[in-house]
Parts: structure tokens; sequence; C-alpha cells
């Protein structure tokens, strides 16, 4: 079953889509030629500064409202890319008075703020090196991903400084200097007042003439087990921030553009920060946790016509009801898409019963940098499924043999882990600090994702799970996220997680986890209905044999549900590495 794509809807039928024959395109793809999609500057010279704020002023759209901040309360704020020109450049200079060169480390811990925003593309302006953290992370993952990417600055607000760094502040002798967005009329020792820094800071600052290969960005990224990954990407990577946004998102520099992820992660920089900005978009960026009314009224009030949000606000958004939507004009959305974990086919079906278009879902990781495969806007939608490849991107299905040699599969429906051709721009260039480990995921010239996925008869790509995710069940391997789906099309389910168990006779048994929905009940009764949907609609050699209930299921911010840390937890197993964690399900009801 497909879905056509939105763009067919009567409300936008004169926004054409930035990829319209896709096969074509696809068959005559040429890297050299992306060059276009960039200014540059003289010598070779790419910095993701100048091409995401810079070079709009060359353009003559200094004046033209880059972001619109929309804070927890107060009046909304707008700055635009000549506003961002200047305090970005402020920024670059005030590091260069400190003495942060290119290369220096510049974390930052904050919020949705305009500041965090500023920061991130100041230090990349100045050549240095950008890396984001989660506002909710507790001490422990801050100063260990700061100890592993060797951090000489540190932006921050005096609340989180005083809660999350101070306790360990002299365990870092490298850390040079602590700015604080918002300072009281106390300042914490050890550390400088960043509004007085930017006001004696040179406003045409120039940009850092940095190198294609320059290291840009470094993400952090949670490992099953042992210390958090550091995600080494450069400046080379915004060609594939633009070429992509422009494919899998459709931005059109005419977009009011929502993207709802938090800095903190990949999402929220690559396409909430450096994507959008290069594309000259206004985008909006709200600052308060999500609220179902309060998510309508933005897209509403704001006129937002390209979405990017998460699986698990859309089905928070679901779990809202379907009443809600209706109280409010959504007819300037025209492109809605989704990042996270896979999204489930009811939530697609829901998109375009209930807001009148689907949501389209894509598949990429921190470390591809970039989205890989997407459900495009001129193609059909095929409801949970990744979609198709990105022009320039090269997709397999592989089998790691027991010699560590690679069989490529060209089956329908066969089941292997996904690979990607290596080259594209925004592909990492390393693991911090762990070259071994980054050696570990490629193989004569392809990057191994530890997805496995299967494609179609079309070409398009469905995901199964990941590598140790899979259940191999009495000689099947049962894809958790299909047992998920099947659970979702129950009216009482708000969310599901599904696990194998060890078992003696079959292998390993799925187990599944599952969060109710207001106004239902989860006892004996509602547990045997659930088996029996799940039976009926996936047969009794997939469907689960023990279901759980809880009232919320462990998640990182970035919204994945943490399947592995449930196993864990049922077989008494290490839970790894933790502090992306958002959610717990400790106290829930069998």
């Amino acid at each position: 079953m497909h879905l056509a794509t939105n763009l067919k809807d009567d409300r936008h039928a004169g926004v054409t889509p930035n990829l319209t024959r896709y096969a074509d395109t696809y068959k005559n793809f040429r890297w050299q030629d992306v060059g276009i999609c960039i200014d540059g500057l003289p010598d070779g010279v790419v910095n993701i500064t100048y091409e995401a704020v810079d070079r709009h002023l060359v353009h003559e759209r200094g004046q033209k409202t880059a972001i619109r901040w929309l804070p927890k309360t107060g009046a909304p704020q707008e700055l635009s890319y000549a506003d961002l020109a200047e305090q970005t450049s402020r920024f670059a200079s005030v590091l260069q008075m400190l003495g942060v060169r290119k290369g220096d480390r510049v974390f930052g811990l904050a919020g949705r703020v305009p500041g965090l925003y500023i920061a991130l593309l100041g230090t990349l302006k100045n050549g240095s090196v950008f890396s984001p953290l989660f506002s909710a992370f507790g001490p422990e993952p801050i100063r260990s991903r700061m100890t592993i990417g060797d951090a000489r600055v540190l932006v921050t607000t005096e609340r989180l400084y005083r809660k999350k760094i101070m306790p360990w502040r002299d365990q870092m002798p490298e850390l040079k200097h602590v700015l604080l967005m918002d300072t009281s009329d106390k300042l914490p020792e050890g550390c400088r007042d960043l509004e007085k820094l930017l006001a004696s800071g040179d406003p045409q600052c120039p940009v850092e003439p940095t190198q294609p290969e320059d290291m840009a960005l470094l993400h952090f990224t949670s490992g099953t087990t042992g210390t958090p990954k550091g995600a080494v990407h450069a400046h080379q990577a915004v060609v594939y921030h633009i070429l992509s946004a422009r494919y899998a998102l459709d931005l059109h520099q005419e977009d009011i553009y929502w993207c709802t992820a938090d800095p903190g992660w990949v999402t929220g920089t690559s396409y909430g920060v450096i994507a959008p900005l290069c594309c000259g978009v206004t985008m909006v960026i709200d600052e308060a946790e999500f609220d179902a009314d309060r998510w309508y009224q933005i897209l509403q009030q704001e006129q937002v016509s390209v979405w990017y949000t998460a699986p698990t606000a859309i089905r928070m958004l679901m779990k809202a009801g379907d009443e809600l939507p209706a109280q409010y004009d959504l007819s300037h959305l025209r492109f809605m898409a989704s990042v996270g974990e896979p999204l489930n086919p009811e939530a697609i079906h829901w998109g375009e019963r209930v807001l009148g278009l689907p949501f389209h879902d894509n598949w990429w990781q921190t470390e591809t940098g970039g989205i890989m495969l997407a459900n495009f806007a001129s193609e059909p939608i095929k409801p949970g499924s990744m979609g198709l490849p990105l022009p320039g991107i090269e997709v397999a299905i592989v089998h790691r043999m027991p010699d560590g040699n690679l069989v490529f599969s060209n089956e329908e429906k066969d089941i292997g882990e996904l690979a990607l051709k290596c080259g594209w721009p925004s592909m990492f260039r390393a693991y911090l600090n762990a070259e071994e480990r980054y050696l570990s995921c490629f193989k004569d010239g392809w990057y191994l994702s530890g997805d496995l996925a299967y494609r179609d008869a079309t070409g398009y790509y469905w995901f199964v799970g990941r590598a140790d995710d899979v259940i191999k069940s009495a000689g099947h391997l049962v894809g958790p996220f299909e047992v998920e789906s099947a659970l979702l099309e129950h009216p009482a389910v708000a969310e599901a997680a599904v696990i194998g168990i060890p078992d003696p006779v079959v292998g390993e048994m799925v187990k599944a986890y599952v969060a109710l929905k207001e106004g239902y009940i989860g006892d004996d009764t509602l547990r045997k209905e659930l088996l029996g949907h799940a039976r009926k609609h996936l047969g009794a050699s997939i469907a689960p044999k023990e279901i759980d209930f809880r009232d919320n299921l462990p998640k990182t911010r970035s919204g994945k549900i943490m399947r592995r840390l449930l196993k864990a937890r049922e077989l008494g197993l290490p839970e790894g590495d933790t502090s992306t964690l958002e959610s717990d399900e400790h106290g829930a009801r069998k």
C-alpha cells in the first residue's frame, strides 16, 4: 500500500518539488556537480557559517528573517540574516580575544535559545569546532563528553553551570573558559559574562579560511556498551546538508520551517540550524517543551509550511486526540517529515486523515551526517518504509560472512545489513581518539550501518531493526519494528517496544512492552485482547507471547525507544551508556 505525495494537494498545487524526476536525477547524478550548492570563498575555502549566514548578505537577503524565536513566555523575537552575521562575527571575535583558535573545541550546553545558535555558528566562523550537549544531561555525561572532546570553552547558562558544571570543574584544568549567556549580580568564579564580551566584539570579524576537510562538528552518539563515541564531521558536510534538505525536506527559500529537534541532537544541528539557514528559509525555534496545544498554535500562527519532527512527538499528538487539530488552521502546511526512529504506518495514515497530509519518513544516522534515504515529495509514500536513496547515495543489502567478507544480496525482501558506499560529503571522518572503533565500521569501501533492512521490488528500503535488536525465533528473523507497528494499530496502544528473551525451545521468545492511551486499563483482559490482535495481524510465529504494561518506555531525548535497555533489565545485563536517557519505565506495571 502507498500514499500519493502531499504536493498533489490543491492547497499547494503551485509548489514544484525540488526533486521532480527522481529516477533520472539519481541515474545521472555526479558528485563533481554539487559544488553549485555553495558559494564558497577564494582558494578553496569552505566554511559552514559563511554558507549559512554571510553569503545571504552578498545576495541582498540580509534583511530577511532568519530565526523567529518563541520563548516559553513573552513576545517572539526575530533575527535577520544580517543580525546573525553581526552576532556570529562578534562571537568569533570573542573567541579570538580569548586565544581560542582554529581546531579548538567549543561545547554548548543550553536549551533552544538564540545564544546557543549564535555560539554554534560563531564557533564555526572562527574555524573552531563546536560540540552540542543536551541541556537535560546530568553532570557525569557532560563531564565525560567534554573530557573526551578536550573542551577548551563551554557556553552555557548560569543555572546550568551551577547545577551541572561546578561539581567537577576543578577536575578539568583543560577547560579554560566558561562563557555564561545570562548572569546574576554575582558572577560565579572562573566564568565570564558573554553579553559583555559580545558588546566589545568585532561585528565585522571575517570568516576563518577553513578547508573542506577541516573539522567542524563533534557529535557524540551513545554505544550499547562503553563510552560515548565522538563522531567527527568536516566543513565539506555543508554541501550535503543543503542538497539533502532540498531533496528530502523539499525546502524552498520561501518556506517557514520548523524543526522540533533539540540542537543537542544531530538533527537539531544539521537540519535545525545549518541546512535551513543555508537554504535561506525563515526557521521557527520554540524554547518550550512539547505541548500539543502549543504546537498546533505554532503551526497556525507562524504559518509553518515545512515541519520536521520525530515519531515520539507524532505519537504524543495522536494520543492528544483527533479533535484538537481541527480547532486550528493548518492550511499553510505543505510538507511534513519525521526522523529519529522508523515511523509506524499508523502515524502516517493518521497524519493524512487528521492533519490533511502524510508524514514523510527518512533514515540517517549521526555517522552519516545527513539524510540517506527518504520518502520524497514527488514520489509515492510507502507507509513503514524508509524510502529511496538520495541521489549520490549508493545503498546495498549485505551479509557479513564468518571470514569477514561481504556478500551482496540482490533478492527482494532478503534481510541483511544496510550498507552505504563511501564518499558522500557529510560522512563522519573519525571517532575521536578511537581509530580502531572507526575502522570497524567499514569494509571494502562500504560503511556498515549496523541496521538490518530489506529492499522491495520497487527499490524502497524497509527497516527491520538494529542488528543486535532482531529476534531469532524458531528459525524466523523477527523485526521489532514490524511487531510494534501492529500493536500500535490497536486503539488502546500509545507506544510499544519489542525484544527477544531466551527460550529453550524456540531460541528467543518475542516479548512486548506497551504504554496505553488514557482511559485504558492494563489488565489481563486487555492483555489477551492485544495478544489476539497481534496474532491476527502477524501470525503466531511472529506475534509476541508475552505483554507487559508500562506507564512509559525508556527513550532517548531524540525519541528513540531504548530496546537494549529493556532487554538488559529483563535479563539482568549491564545497561551500558544511558546518558541520553530521557524517560524511564521504572515503577512500571506488570
